[in-house]
């Protein structure tokens, strides 16, 4: 987040220092097997930067097509590129090959510096250094972080039938599996994984031998995408929703993870770190000519912005996620029923597809 914050910085004429740390210098030492999925808006960002053709074409998949599952038979929500007139619902893209592409661009931005010391003077201090900003708790902005007791688990994984471009999803008490379609390794028959379990379930399929857990992948996607096998290393982080209080304050502003936590299960959450970005340049853009950038006043439009559609994600995330954990009878048989009906109403799905799209 930092890198593409300094990089629409820089090209609104700002001078821009980059502390270490910022993601400026090298590449992570351990392989990333995450994967995350851009939504139109994301994009279009990235385009503008000219960071999105920089990225190899192996490592942005188009998602042309989507279904998410629940726990009942039949309980079923389809999406279509195609319907909804669209090239593509979203794009899967390898995490590491977009934080090179990032990191290259702004090698070659003239108005962004790597400078090492902490301590370096600006008129605005962008902070995005993630859920663990030590920044942020030196200037005392409260972050509660309610944690869900789970593990997100990615990997990598490659399969034997085409993906098509379907992302798969399944929605079930106590988890959540989402199947993203990928090219890498293997082109057109290859997925991102990411799934959402309870931690000590999460910690057991770390522990499990490579067929033994792909024995467990194909057992929750009953087959559907056909047998798949690991074509990386798994990792596992943890899961909870945060949301900071405030988010800027004189010569001050939060931006991506170090403002708010999201559950993944909706794939928001870079395209949320990413709207913040878009949201402070325009901010910065729009101010009078003799108002400073770090200026409390400037700095609050950028917090009214994101307000909204922040709390509207989190709300939302943590919202789904407890309604498939109840499984009282009554609430099971409304929210299958509910995902049938959906599937029935074209101008929700739009609805719903736009909002996702536009973040």
């Amino acid at each position: 987040m930092a890198l593409a914050a300094a990089l629409v910085l820089g090209r609104r004429g700002l001078s821009v220092a980059l502390q270490a740390g910022a993601g400026f210098a090298a590449a992570p030492a351990r392989a990333d097997v995450r994967t995350y999925a851009l939504n139109e808006a994301s994009v279009a960002l990235l385009q503008s930067l000219r960071v999105w053709d920089a990225i190899p074409a192996d490592a942005r998949t188009a998602v042309l097509d989507m279904r998410v599952e629940g726990d009942a038979p039949g309980a079923v929500l389809d999406f279509s590129a195609w319907s909804q007139g669209l090239t593509a619902l979203a794009w899967i893209v390898d995490a590491a090959e977009l934080e090179s592409a990032l990191r290259a661009a702004v090698r070659f931005s003239p108005q962004v510096h790597p400078v090492a010391d902490q301590d370096t003077s600006a008129a605005l201090l962008v902070l995005a250094e993630g859920r663990q900003s030590a920044t942020r708790e030196r200037l005392g902005v409260r972050m509660p972080i309610h944690g869900y007791g789970q593990l997100g688990l990615a990997a990598r994984l490659e399969g034997d039938v085409p993906h098509a471009g379907l992302a798969r999803q399944w929605f079930r008490s106590p988890d959540v599996l989402a199947l993203l379609p990928f090219d890498r390794p293997a082109a057109g028959r290859s997925h991102g994984l990411v799934w959402s379990l309870p931690e000590a379930r999460a910690q057991a399929l770390m522990a499990l031998p490579a067929a033994a857990f792909e024995q467990a992948l194909m057992d929750a996607t009953g087959g559907a995408a056909g047998p798949l096998r690991l074509a990386s290393e798994r990792a596992t982080w943890p899961l909870a929703m945060a949301l900071a209080d405030p988010v800027c304050g004189p010569g001050w502003v939060l931006l991506g993870d170090a403002a708010h936590l999201v559950h993944p299960l909706a794939g928001q959450g870079l395209n949320l770190g990413l709207a913040d970005v878009a949201a402070l340049e325009a901010v910065v853009a729009e101010r009078e000519p003799w108002r400073p950038v770090g200026d409390e006043r400037l700095l609050r439009r950028y917090a009214r912005r994101r307000a909204a559609p922040t709390r509207a994600m989190a709300r939302l995330t943590d919202g789904l996620l407890h309604l498939f954990e109840n499984q009282t009878p009554v609430m099971r048989e409304l929210r299958n029923r509910g995902l049938t009906l959906v599937n029935h109403l074209p101008p929700v799905k739009r609805w719903l597809g736009a909002s996702a799209r536009l973040g």
